[in-house]
């Protein structure tokens, strides 16, 4: 590859522009880049560098960072930390300025009410590509959704369903069900 950094950089600055809602929302787009149109990194090294990094402290969009580590050493990882963060960085400076200014005003209410649908559709999206990447089968899959329901539904410590979760993985493995 000619120049990796580079390449890398010119996948995470588009990205960095759809991130409605939050870093989480380019996710399934970055995997697809990723794994399915450069093939840099396995659906598998996805989601461990996605598992990564929603451990570590600081924001999610650090699995760019983390992925341009992977690929490319250090000037993939800066590459893609400034690729995903530099062209939002610049234009939330524009767009604080135009809301402050024009703060309450109906088109700036509508947009935003507008924008919530859209932001939960690609965190959805997310969700769905990361679901479908995991090992494990349809045990690993059912466990993040029950898990996903039980966050959503009950006061439960995450905490305790990730300790339920490995325990029913070290059980079926013990017993040679999976």
């Amino acid at each position: 590859m000619p120049n990796l950094p580079l390449s890398i950089l010119a996948v995470f600055l588009p990205l960095s522009l759809v991130t409605i809602g939050g870093g989480q929302s380019a996710i399934a787009d970055m995997h697809r880049q990723i794994v399915d149109v450069h093939h840099w990194l396995s659906a598998a090294q996805f989601v461990d560098a996605f598992a990564i990094a929603r451990l570590a402290p600081g924001p999610g969009s650090l699995l760019a960072t983390l992925i341009g580590w992977q690929i490319a050493g250090f000037w993939g990882a800066l590459a893609a930390t400034v690729g995903i963060f530099g062209p939002t960085a610049f234009l939330i400076y524009g767009v604080a300025h135009i809301w402050s200014r024009y703060e309450g005003a109906r088109l700036l209410r509508a947009l935003e009410k507008g924008l919530r649908p859209v932001a939960a559709g690609m965190i959805l999206a997310a969700s769905y590509v990361l679901i479908q990447s995991l090992d494990g089968g349809w045990l690993a899959r059912g466990t993040a959704l029950v898990s996903t329901a039980l966050l959503m539904l009950t006061p439960v410590n995450p905490l305790l369903l990730i300790a339920s979760g490995a325990g029913c993985f070290v059980g079926l493995h013990m017993l040679a069900l999976i």
